[in-house]
């Protein structure tokens, strides 16, 4: 099959795309995955103890697009799923983000009932105050809440995560950090909160089942695409390329890191598969303080199986290396001035080929949620599919 579109990547970016195209737009679509499997970072499987297992780390889906959720319901059934997590701190399990729980877990009663009570008083029930709101509070307990939140959940966590030292962490992150003046223990609010229900992966088959679509694996789409900035022209396979192409990796791969390479924080996951029904009591806890370990995760909370033991994963933050295979996979942008610049400068030479599209987390260089890249993707395929 000569195809029509040229998908690189089999995420949730380059699957849309695929299905769209295929479906609405009758074209015949190939699809380029240099792994081995398809789904990016949310493949899972099922292991021997039938648990379903998310290799590349917990993918939670939460939405309030609701073209996105209808989009993915013709893929997959759902299975309800409100994400819980919980923090260890001094030796104790208390929910996060902070709370008027997580408040009564860590002080006396009536020291924490007064505290709630002030809390309110400042910011009303149900507010999501900043700790750097908190930390600059005129009033001195509630200024001393903030610093207690930074020093207990916020500043090793995010040192670990990041690789950085204390005094190098960004006031604008410091400022996305909630206290929750509820008694809501859920991670997320959003209207949609669900997992399919046979997986990710099973969702992703039939996003690409459809007969206009081509799949290849263990492809290095890179090696087989030439870009001539001189003409605008693309070749694949040797040949000249005129039909659209959907670039969803690392944009300084397709242009072989002539601007130099964008850094990523990378991920090392240590899997354990125990002769215990449950583990933990909660999905995820994290481990802010003790452990070289950020979070570990427990599977069966997510799709519960009936079954004597259980799996869970403990998460060791690193630095990406495309060099090293224990380092080369990318998660977290880097984000600096001088990074931004340097995707940007690529993002230049994108725009030199007409028939050339990048989006997705790597190609844009932005942490999206799941339900961010499929509404960006199908916003896409809508601006592009009018020239068709």
């Amino acid at each position: 099959m000569k195809p029509d579109v040229i998908v690189v990547g089999a995420g949730f970016s380059g699957a849309v795309m695929a299905e769209r195209f295929a479906s609405v737009a009758n074209k015949h679509v190939l699809v380029l995955e240099q792994r081995s499997h398809i789904g990016g970072n949310c493949y899972d499987f099922k292991n021997e103890h039938g648990i379903v297992v998310h290799q590349y780390g917990p993918h939670l889906f939460h939405t309030s697009k609701e073209q996105v959720w209808q989009y993915l319901s013709q893929f997959t059934e759902w299975h309800r799923y409100e994400h819980e997590v919980l923090s260890r701190v001094d030796g104790n399990l208390v929910p996060l983000p902070f709370n008027l729980n997580t408040l009564d877990a860590l002080y006396p009663a009536e020291e924490a009932k007064r505290i709630a009570s002030l809390l309110v008083n400042e910011y009303g029930r149900d507010a999501k105050v900043p700790i750097l709101k908190l930390k600059q509070s005129e009033h001195d307990t509630l200024r001393a809440l903030g610093q207690l939140v930074y020093d207990k959940f916020f500043v090793n966590y995010t040192v670990k995560q990041w690789g950085c030292k204390p005094e190098d962490i960004s006031p604008e992150v410091t400022a996305r950090v909630p206290v929750v003046i509820s008694r809501d223990n859920r991670y997320f609010h959003d209207h949609y909160q669900a997992i399919p229900s046979q997986g990710y992966t099973p969702m992703f088959e039939a996003m690409l089942s459809h007969q206009n679509i081509e799949v290849e694996l263990n492809c290095n789409a890179v090696a087989r695409l030439r870009l001539d900035a001189g003409s605008g022209a693309i070749y694949f396979d040797g040949e000249r390329f005129d039909g659209k192409i959907i670039f969803t990796g690392m944009l300084d791969a397709l242009f072989d890191y002539v601007a130099g390479e964008l850094p990523y924080r990378s991920l090392k996951f240590k899997y354990e598969t125990l002769p215990v029904e449950y583990y933990q009591p909660a999905t995820t806890v994290n481990y802010p303080n003790e452990e070289a370990f950020t979070r570990i995760t427990e599977f069966k909370h997510i799709l519960p199986v009936t079954s004597a033991h259980t799996t869970i994963v403990k998460e060791y933050p690193q630095d990406f290396d495309r060099l090293d295979p224990e380092k080369n996979v990318p998660y977290y942008p880097v984000f600096t001035d001088q990074n931004q610049a340097s995707h940007q400068r690529y993002q230049h030479q994108c725009n030199q080929f007409a028939n050339l599209h990048v989006l997705g987390r790597l190609a844009d260089y932005k942490y999206y949620n799941m339900d961010d890249a499929v509404a960006n993707a199908l916003a896409m395929f809508e601006r592009i599919a009018t020239d068709l």
